[in-house]
């Protein structure tokens, strides 16, 4: 997607246009930022600030606003649509979108309205979703780093993301814009109507604004390279029989296959008849099951199997919003201007996952359904058979979503005198969500159902319905616990035949599929006052007036969510959910003061000193403090140095702190497994020895998983948890030469540290992060749980995932802009806009005294990336060619890549660079209508295939180009008659 045609990167990016003027220099036009309270020119502030405009976005041709955003740098790694749609999403985040600050988390990025707070979207969480900003009324976006969480406050420990609104708007504008890929899917439309009036001479504005958007469901198996047998992963060498042993003998431990499946299961139902978890037939004829070739540790190439690829999902969800906005201010008086917002979002997300499956399913042998060709094979003493199915003819279980937000602000302002002015509002923000789960099965039902016998008069029925007392039965292999009868009774029950795809009946299907609907309630208020002024008059340094902020502000947050009943009595397949309600409130204090040293001097152009203070009393965690020094020193016009060190925090947020105990079930790949054992730390080996040695593995070196069903296990809350820290530094420079008239080049370095960090693993993260430690006495390890004694010793059983404040991240790089613009007596304009980032390090340490994990160069997290813009404009007609580029990322993490060479073949060692290329044109026909559109990655430039398959990964989508492929868009803005009287 394009970043934009004109980005305006304020004090550590390319200057707006409309900042400049035709001898280079800034003035009175230039734009002033809000990365202070402090009102400043842009190229002035000490703190890095990015700044892009709504014709920026208009230009990018996406109706979605974080697709624009991530070709910022900072912003390179959101949770957007492709990140939440799918098995990807997790349960209640499908369709939002969600902005991250130098991947350090969505959770510490602050997202605000015109410098004020907005509603979160998820329950018990602090982050925006962007889908409930309208577009239209965007004026700019800023993004600013540096003493963020100072100004602002909490959660702004990454940095600030802040929307600015337009104000004063008058007349009627009304845009529309569709755009579709070059494969007639994944379509987009937007249609904006934005009505504004000016009235009593002005000093009082009125404006509406309406904003309709869609975008399009795109399912993986629209593209072929992510569909069937052709689908190509990475998965462990079947020729390589040392991997893990670390003799390193130069034969890859992974490879390039196609064609893979699951070595223990079918589309058709695998029937196992000798209990050796592998099946023997399969389908409704009973058909000899092909193993294929085996590849570890649970996949096979070609045979019966179902195909990894089928379990592919959605690329992106289906996604509808409305948004009603108004916006009012009345002046009374210079002393008094009341103004007032309010906001309603309607959003609405659809996305389709992954089927249920089932593993180990036993069969009794009287049940009618079974083969006749197995039956002969069916073991007498046993009394049944086994079935492996993946349940794609049940349907696919999905999320449809439907998100409510509210939001208003009533406030006032004026001036008190001539160098001090006021502001107080109150902010009142009330998202409300309901979660319908669809195609969800009734698990007591699915039960009886399938225990199928004859009826007696020649057809087939539920043993339930012939037995009142009639108990599930499953055999010790079973890896979840059966259900007894509690949503139907005897005689309610239609049999299920699960002997092959497509063969049992719709009744029975409706039977046991039940939609499920969860919903949640979060609430925000928000009451600040603010002072600002000067001391010009009364007090001046040699450089101009002291400018000075003094401010309080209450906040108040409230998160609730209820879990549907049969989710919460584990009555379904999916998650058992449990509810949970919190809140929590913060008192706050802050301060923030500019001094103008010097100004005008031999070798002080300007020189200026900023800081700003707040104190927090929270009713969770009490007291903290924030604080930031800054200093811009220009020696001459043409060259300033600037630079800043701020600590800032963030509060453990709702669901952190109170939220429920829930059970859940995900795969795992174990890091003990032989073929981890190489891919850790250089503890890793030993402590899996130790570990599963003393569980009663014979031979813990080459200990092996054998079974790819996801693993059931338990997700917390942590009440102790604490505040984390960060600290902020940056330093750059800013160079406009007079000898090159509207050049403006700018560097900035950033070095991002926190401690205390709330932390919480992923089950596969949380095994691996156990073992690999200097010691097994760790906090991780007792959170995994894992056979002790037995056939299946040392196999995890079970976890739990639970926030801690045990972790550390640091990252630091450099951003980089150039912006030049040559304005030719003939042939117009030209220009060239340059907004870059050079990152140094990315790393995360798990627990206190842990060796550091390094997480820069990989996928959302490239050494270099860099947004170039080649502009011309001629009267009417302007075209811009973007540039968006990334550099190779590795295919596996850093760790794995130092400790084992051959993991990989050298050329499959890394993903390729990301050379997309978007063009976009203008034409402004007149002044009332606009015409414009363009093609975004032009030269249809694929994802790298594949990523590692193993234990439940993505399949080779998380590389940095966009799997829509060729995208085209147009759209028209007009300009109508103002319905108040006058013209637009």
């Amino acid at each position: 997607m394009r970043c934009a045609a004109c980005i305006a990167a304020l004090a550590s990016g390319a200057v707006s246009a409309q900042a400049q003027e035709t001898d280079g220099t800034a003035d009175a036009s230039a734009i002033i930022v809000t990365g202070s309270r402090i009102a400043r020119a842009e190229l002035d502030t000490t703190s890095p600030v990015v700044a892009v405009s709504n014709q920026d976005i208009v230009n990018s041709g996406t109706t979605n606003l974080t697709d624009y955003l991530q070709t910022i740098p900072a912003l390179q790694d959101p949770l957007g649509s492709f990140d939440l749609s799918g098995s990807r999403a997790g349960i209640g985040t499908t369709g939002l979108n969600l902005l991250d600050l130098r991947n350090l988390g969505a959770e510490r990025t602050l997202v605000l309205i015109d410098g004020r707070r907005h509603v979160a979207a998820v329950e018990g969480l602090q982050a925006v979703d962007i889908n409930t900003i309208p577009t239209d009324l965007i004026e700019r976006v800023e993004v600013f780093t540096g003493g963020a969480s100072a100004i602002y406050g909490a959660d702004g420990v990454s940095g600030v993301v802040n929307f600015v609104q337009k104000k004063d708007f008058e007349g009627v504008t009304a845009r529309v814009q569709s755009g579709i890929s070059e494969k007639g899917d994944a379509g987009q439309r937007l249609i904006a109507l934005t009505a504004g009036h000016n009235f009593a001479d002005g000093r009082g504005n009125l404006a509406i604004a309406w904003e309709h958007s869609e975008e399009d469901r795109l399912s993986q198996h629209r593209r072929k390279r992510y569909d069937g047998a052709e689908q190509v992963g990475f998965y462990l060498n079947p020729a390589d029989t040392e991997f893990g042993s670390g003799n390193n003998d130069g034969i890859p431990d992974y490879i390039p296959l196609d064609d893979v499946r699951y070595f223990d299961t079918s589309r058709e139902g695998g029937i196992d008849v000798d209990f050796d978890q592998i099946p023997d037939f399969y389908g409704a004829e009973g058909l000899p099951y092909d193993r294929g070739a085996f590849v570890p540790p649970f996949y096979q190439q070609g045979g019966s199997g179902t195909l990894v690829s089928d379990y592919g999902n959605d690329l992106l969800p289906e996604i509808n919003r409305d948004i009603v906005s108004a916006l009012a201010h009345f002046d009374f008086s210079d002393a008094f201007t009341l103004y007032a917002e309010g906001k309603y979002a309607n959003t609405r997300s659809f996305s389709l996952g992954q089927p249920t499956f089932d593993y180990y399913l036993f069969v009794p042998a009287d049940n009618p359904f079974i083969p006749d060709a197995v039956q002969p094979f069916v073991n007498p003493f046993i009394g049944g058979v086994l079935v492996n199915r993946d349940n794609f003819d049940l349907g696919r279980r999905g999320e449809d979503i439907e998100r409510k937000t509210v939001r208003t602000v009533l406030g006032a302002r004026g001036d008190l005198s001539p160098n001090l002015s006021y502001d107080v509002s109150y902010v009142f923000g009330r998202t409300k969500t309901t979660n319908r789960h669809v195609n969800d099965i009734l698990s007591d039902r699915f039960y009886a159902a399938i225990d199928a016998v004859d009826d007696g008069n020649g057809g087939v029925t539920c043993r339930a319905n012939l037995d009142p007392t009639w108990m599930p039965f499953q055999p010790a292999v079973y890896t979840r616990a059966p259900v007894p009868p509690t949503t139907f009774s005897s005689g309610d029950c239609v049999p299920l035949n699960i002997f092959g795809e497509g063969v049992a009946s719709q009744q029975a299907i409706d039977w046991i599929k039940a939609d499920t609907t969860n919903r949640s309630k979060l609430t925000q208020h928000v009451v600040s006052g603010v002072l600002t002024g000067n001391t010009k008059g009364t007090f001046e340094l040699p450089g101009g007036a002291i400018d000075f902020v003094l401010g309080g502000e209450y906040r108040k947050e409230k998160s609730s969510f209820v879990a549907d009943p049969l989710a919460q009595q584990g009555l379904t397949y999916t998650t058992v959910l449990g509810d949970f309600a919190g809140d929590f409130d913060v008192w706050e204090v802050f301060t923030e003061v500019r001094l103008p040293l010097l100004a005008d001097m031999p070798f002080a152009h300007r020189l200026d000193v900023d800081g700003a203070f707040r104190y927090s009393d929270y009713s969770t965690i009490g007291s903290t403090s924030a604080w930031k020094i800054g200093g811009s020193w220009a020696p001459v016009r043409d060259m300033a140095l600037r630079g800043t060190y701020s600590e800032a925090v963030r509060a453990p947020n709702i669901r952190e702190l109170f939220g429920s105990t829930s059970q859940t079930a995900l795969p795992i790949n174990d890091p003990c497994h032989v073929a981890n054992l190489q891919n850790g730390t250089q503890f890793r080996a030993a402590n899996c020895q130790a570990l599963l040695g003393g569980l009663g593995v014979a031979d813990p070196a080459n200990f092996t998983t054998v079974s790819s069903s996801r693993t059931p296990g338990l997700v917390g809350s942590n009440p102790s948890l604490r505040e984390e820290t960060a600290k902020t530094i940056t330093a750059g420079i800013v160079l406009r030469p007079g000898l090159v008239p509207r050049l403006v080049v700018t560097a900035d370095w950033y070095d991002i540290t926190i401690k205390d960090a709330i932390n919480t693993a992923s089950p596969g993260e949380l095994a691996a992060l156990c073992v690999d430690q200097a010691s097994l006495n760790n906090p991780y390890c007792p959170l995994v749980a894992r056979q002790n004694g037995g056939a299946n010793a040392g196999l995890i059983t079970g976890f739990m995932l639970q926030p801690f404040n045990v972790a550390s991240f640091k990252t630091s790089g450099l951003d980089f802009t150039v912006n030049y613009r040559l304005p030719t007596a003939s042939a117009g304009t030209f220009g060239v806009r340059l907004v870059g980032n050079y990152l140094h390090e990315l790393e995360f340490i798990p627990v206190p005294g842990a060796g550091a994990v390094n997480e820069a160069y990989v996928p959302g997290a490239p050494k270099f990336q860099v947004t170039t813009d080649l502009m011309w404009e001629s009267g009417p007609f302007s075209l811009d060619w973007q540039i968006n580029y990334a550099s190779k990322t590795y295919r596996f993490d850093r760790q794995t890549i130092a400790n084992n060479p051959d993991v990989v073949a050298p050329e499959y060692l890394k993903y390729k660079a990301r050379f997309s290329h978007d063009l976009s044109f203008r034409y402004e026909a007149s002044e009332q209508f606009e015409f414009y559109g363009g093609v975004n990655n032009l030269f249809n430039q694929k994802p790298s295939f594949a990523v590692l398959n193993y234990g439940g990964a993505a399949t080779g989508l998380n590389t940095p180009v966009s799997a829509i492929g060729r995208f085209f868009f147009v759209g028209a803005r007009v300009g109508l008659a103002d319905i108040f009287g006058g013209a637009q």
